[in-house]
């Protein structure tokens, strides 16, 4: 059985294919078109996936979609009737979405009559949960979804066992944390769409000042929470989320209410102020509060100690972390892509496990799924750019050896240098994990500032992470509980915080990814050479970009590092130098 699970029209638009419940391929659509969040229709990313497993659109059993028209269709009706552009925007959508056979016929070029699969529609929540739970090696588990808004719904929890999938309760709209997080960050000033991870970083700079007024935005309930409307404007009026093709676009959330309530919206030119830091540190304590509550109440009586996280507010990596603490879950499992380019995934194993009759379908244990680059394929883009490449000074050549470049590569860490490390599959989700990464040596603490001079660019108040050899996280973090795809926030052990400074934030925390030997054998090797010379077990992991989508292709990873000040670019085994830079007063 052959099923194409697709997320169009909505942000991070996506594919992923399965075959007789194995992933095959699963890539978000940004990753082609160069626009971050992109919310289109993903037709190179199915075009990837088809390709990656060797068939075409007429070989499809089933195209997955997580949308379901009928789910809450009263309340949709209901809102439709009060905020009409609400309803013609959403049926609009719903209409090209559920168009998928055609739009793949206009994109690859096949007859849509060849096109046999038949199409299936997954209510939102319940492929956010499937994302998760099925992508667990998890028998049983307490799942639970909290993002923005899918199919009218902002929350749900439920009960995964096997191959099924139970719901237990949802909250709908108009009550919504991921809605809530984003107009406080548009209040802040981050206004792009995604910002609100920018705000995350942001609140350890802060204090609680504004405890009282955030328990009056979100009201925790026994039942679970109710945002208090006059801080927005989602519920009354038309707020145009611009989800139909390009980047993603939200109007405000918030009200003037929210503006006298925490003070005039900041402007993104202005600068940051202490009362800004304050609110973000607010925001993201009572969102900690309610997910722990939320968590604990509808969990309780499950005896269970397995959890599975899915939905966007599961990119809030800080609350994440506090869930060992905090509630009774021992196992933890959040996929690689949590939030809405997962759903692609989540369709198409929630599908698989309700309709076939063979077993549930493999783990997800690691996060390149994306598009690779055999030695030929480089070795062809090097040599169509070398007149390019030695223009700008860059030197080349190829280890003899795999473990030969890891040795050479830590080496050249250890003296300061950045480098660009492009290597296999590409990775689903938000984050660098050791394929499409950019490195540098952990210890320096001048590095976070040598990295956005010379590279990233970024605010200075965001952090770095760190990629950790998983034999060695409890003996540098407070928790061990394994993080494959970066998504805990782990206290530093105080002894450790001077020795690796470039990535411990300013409260002392490190969002770490564990990196094991036996799903990246090569990114273990380097790290674990890079602790042979230095003793220390990790390095500091950003994601392969500027200011763009990661890189996908090896043409875009020399793009990248010719326009930037990176001093190596390792691409399978080959290694561009460049001339000597100036060192940054180093």
């Amino acid at each position: 059985m052959i099923i194409l699970g697709i997320n169009a029209y909505h942000p991070d638009s996506s594919a992923a294919l399965m075959i007789d419940g194995k992933l095959i391929a699963a890539c978000e659509e940004e990753r082609f078109k160069r626009v971050k969040h992109f919310a289109g229709f993903p037709d190179k990313a199915v075009e990837f996936c088809l390709r990656e497993a060797g068939i075409s659109a007429r070989d499809l059993d089933y195209i997955a979609l997580p949308r379901d028209p009928r789910a809450r269709i009263f309340k949709k009706l209901l809102y439709g009737i009060k905020i009409p552009p609400l309803l013609w925007r959403r049926v609009a959508v719903l209409k090209k979405a559920l168009g998928a056979k055609e739009e793949i016929s206009r994109a690859l070029g096949v007859d849509v009559k060849y096109i046999k699969a038949r199409v299936a529609k997954i209510e939102h929540h319940r492929a956010h949960l499937a994302s998760s739970f099925f992508a667990s090696n998890f028998d049983k588990a307490f799942l639970f979804s909290c993002d923005a808004l899918g199919d009218f719904a902002s929350t749900a929890w439920g009960i995964g066992e096997g191959k099924r999938l139970r719901i237990l309760g949802e909250i709908t709209f108009p009550h919504s944390l991921g809605f809530y997080y984003t107009a406080v960050t548009q209040l802040l000033g981050f206004l792009k769409f995604g910002d609100e991870y920018k705000v995350m970083g942001l609140a350890p700079y802060g204090e609680d000042r504004f405890r009282r007024e955030f328990e009056d935005i979100v009201r925790i309930k026994n039942n679970g929470f109710e945002l208090n409307l006059r801080y927005f404007t989602h519920h009354r009026k038309y707020v145009d989320m611009n989800f139909e093709d390009g980047y993603p676009k939200v109007d405000p959330l918030f009200s003037e209410r929210m503006e006298k309530l925490l003070g005039k919206r900041r402007n993104p030119d202005e600068p940051l102020e202490k009362k800004h830091k304050d609110i973000a540190f607010s925001l993201q304590k009572r969102l900690e509060d309610a997910v722990i509550h939320l968590i604990n109440t509808f969990s309780k009586g499950d005896i269970c100690n397995n959890l599975c996280l899915s939905g966007g507010t599961s990119h809030n990596s800080v609350a994440c972390g506090l869930l060992p603490e905090r509630t009774h879950f021992k196992n933890i499992y959040v996929p690689p892509a949590p939030g809405d380019a997962g759903l692609a995934m989540g369709a198409a194993f929630y599908l698989w496990n309700d309709i076939s009759r063979g077993e549930r379908n493999s783990p997800v244990e690691h996060a390149y799924w994306g598009p690779g680059y055999d030695e030929k394929s480089i070795s062809f883009e090097i040599d169509k750019r070398k007149s390019e490449l030695t223009a700008e000074g860059c030197t080349i050549e190829k280890a003899v050896t795999e473990d030969a470049l890891c040795h050479a590569i830590a080496s050249e860490l250890t003296s300061g240098k950045v480098i660009g490390w492009f290597q296999g599959r590409m990775e689903l989700g938000p984050r660098a994990l050791g394929n499409r990464s950019i490195i540098v040596d952990p210890r320096r603490e001048d590095m976070k500032n040598v990295l956005n001079k010379r590279v990233k660019h970024r605010e200075p108040f965001r952090p770095f992470a760190p990629s950790i050899l998983e034999e060695y996280a409890g003996n540098y973090f407070g928790s061990s509980l394994p993080s494959p795809f970066m998504s805990f926030v782990y206290k530093v052990k105080d002894e450790k915080k001077d020795m690796i400074p470039a990535v411990c934030h300013v409260d002392g925390t490190a969002r770490a990814q564990t990196v094991s030997r036996k799903t990246n054998p090569l990114y273990w090797n380097l790290i674990n050479k890079f602790r042979g010379i230095t003793e220390v077990p990790l390095l500091l992991n950003t994601s392969f970009n500027e200011n763009e989508p990661i890189v996908r292709s090896p043409g875009e990873a020399i793009d990248c590092f010719l326009r930037t000040k990176m001093d190596i670019l390792v691409l399978g085994t080959h290694i561009m130098r460049k001339r000597l830079l100036e060192r940054d007063g180093r």
